[in-house]
């Protein structure tokens, strides 16, 4: 029973000790997070250190200052009180001067070695006194006269001082048949005390000195907290200078450390906003170049053969008509990149209307592959289909989609090796319905793929060939799937190229 008793009491010492952990951890992890609390803890712990340096050295100086005394008061006081004990006792009996036997009893209880009691008549005839006592006759007039002298004369002694004169009490008292003095007299009891010599010049002197430290110590646990708000403003003037990749290291969790975390974070947004800034100033003067090219070209040709018919320089018919027909053949497609430039234009701006309805994910891509068949076959292209059987329903506007998937397939067509295979799959993942269109052809570089969906992006940066496009059909893929809120993007391992278009079911 005992030793049950005794893991009882040391379960519960456990459980104590790990509460007040606890305990400590949350109100350092409150402190320490609150600038505040720290600068309060900080000014208690300087008082405390100042406090206890000054009764520290108070009392180590005192050791060198202090003197002993012998104090008489409390003596005193106690023979006063005697004193007027004895009448009001004498007095509450009311008693006759002949009761010698009584009034002989009740003196002789107050009775010490260095205490003498006396009761004259008013002539100073002593009537009564103490074994002690040996005074026949007393001169009332001088002990009137120097009783006051003598009663406080111990407040002259003190430091120092080995003895005090006789001390005298006197105190009329009535009796039945005749008026008396009670005179109490005799040396009081002293008992030993110390004093310090200079204590009132050394106290305020100890006090500034204390002050002085209590600051000098506030300011050395408060140094670090001030350097560290020197940094945060030596990093907020780099920053203006504008050198954003300037970073302030993060010290704590109070409220100087999440200033500086909101720094650093405000100079990264800024960076990352300029970084945009500059990107779309050359991507403007990119979409500028690129455009120029684009229609400069063609247009080029266009004027080149118009101009030859129009001066007449063909030597044939069959000359005139093949000119004819590759001038008509640029203006093609010089509309087909005005198309393509209006089309991303209104889409990049979120500038078309959508008609949304619940399509049927299978069959709309049944419906489309099964017209990209002649151009596989034309180009010596096999499919290869792996669609899930289960139906997926998404929300899209079907006219605009179809235009993403026209795109891709395009591309798969255009960048396959030929012969070659293009597999379209159709799976679910977590509530999407997903499209994955995959063909062999030259490896694209990793740092290359986040740029396929950009405006007049090509991988072939001559821009010469007569079998590209405008550089705009991903672009405008990306935007139609996006604003439906559908996600799209590629992938490339080694020569196998796919491009995954998901949207929610």
């Amino acid at each position: 029973m005992k030793n049950k008793l005794i893991k009882i009491d040391i379960r519960m010492l456990i459980n104590l000790v790990k509460k007040s952990i606890s305990v400590y951890k949350l109100m350092k992890k409150k402190i320490t997070g609150n600038i505040r609390l720290e600068l309060i803890g900080t000014f208690i712990i300087c008082i405390l250190i100042s406090g206890l340096f000054f009764f520290t050295s108070i009392g180590v100086i005192g050791i060198f200052q202090i003197h002993p005394y012998i104090n008489y008061s409390e003596g005193t006081r106690n023979m006063q009180r005697k004193a007027e004990s004895l009448v009001s006792k004498i007095s509450n009996q009311d008693y006759s001067i002949q009761d010698k036997e009584n009034i002989k009893k009740i003196i002789d209880r107050y009775e010490e070695d260095h205490v003498k009691i006396l009761i004259t008549d008013l002539d100073g005839k002593v009537n009564y006194k103490t074994n002690n006592g040996d005074e026949i006759q007393v001169d009332l007039y001088n002990v009137i006269k120097n009783v006051n002298e003598n009663r406080y004369e111990y407040l002259q002694y003190g430091r120092g001082c080995e003895s005090i004169q006789e001390q005298v009490f006197i105190y009329p008292i009535k009796f039945k048949d005749q008026r008396s003095y009670i005179i109490l007299k005799g040396v009081p009891d002293g008992e030993i005390k110390y004093f310090y010599d200079d204590i009132d010049v050394i106290a305020p002197i100890m006090i500034i000195i204390s002050v002085i430290s209590l600051l000098y110590l506030f300011f050395i646990l408060t140094k670090r907290k001030v350097q560290y708000i020197q940094e945060l403003s030596y990093g907020l003037i780099e920053i203006s200078k504008g050198n954003l990749d300037f970073r302030i290291v993060k010290k704590g969790e109070d409220e100087l450390g999440l200033l500086a975390q909101n720094i650093n974070h405000m100079s990264e947004s800024l960076k990352k906003k300029i970084e945009e800034e500059r990107r779309a100033e050359a991507t403007k003067n990119e979409l500028i170049t690129n455009v120029s090219h684009d229609l400069r070209t063609p247009l080029t040709s266009i004027i080149g053969y118009l101009g030859l018919i129009k001066e007449k320089r063909y030597k044939s018919e069959e000359d005139l008509d093949e000119y004819i027909r590759i001038a008509f053949h640029k203006s093609e497609k010089l509309k087909i990149l005005m198309d393509d430039l209006f089309e991303y234009t209104k889409v990049a701006n979120k500038g078309i209307e959508l008609n949304k309805r619940d399509v049927n994910l299978n069959e709309f891509l049944e419906q489309l592959i099964e017209e990209f068949v002649p151009i596989f076959e034309e180009n010596n292209l096999q499919l290869e289909k792996k669609i899930i059987e289960e139906t997926i329903n998404i929300l899209i506007d079907p006219d605009k989609t179809v235009r993403v998937f026209e795109n891709l397939l395009m591309n798969a067509v255009k960048y396959s090796f030929k012969p070659g295979k293009i597999k379209i799959s159709i799976y679910k993942d977590d509530h999407h319905g997903v499209v994955c269109i995959q063909n062999k052809g030259k490896n694209i570089p990793e740092e290359e793929i986040p740029y396929l969906f950009e405006r007049f992006y090509k991988g072939d940066k001559a821009r010469t060939s007569e079998d590209e496009g405008t550089g705009l059909g991903l672009a405008i893929a990306k935007n139609i799937v996006e604003i439906q809120e559908g996600n799209i993007w590629a992938t490339c391992e080694k020569e196998d190229i796919s491009f995954f278009v998901s949207f929610k079911c």
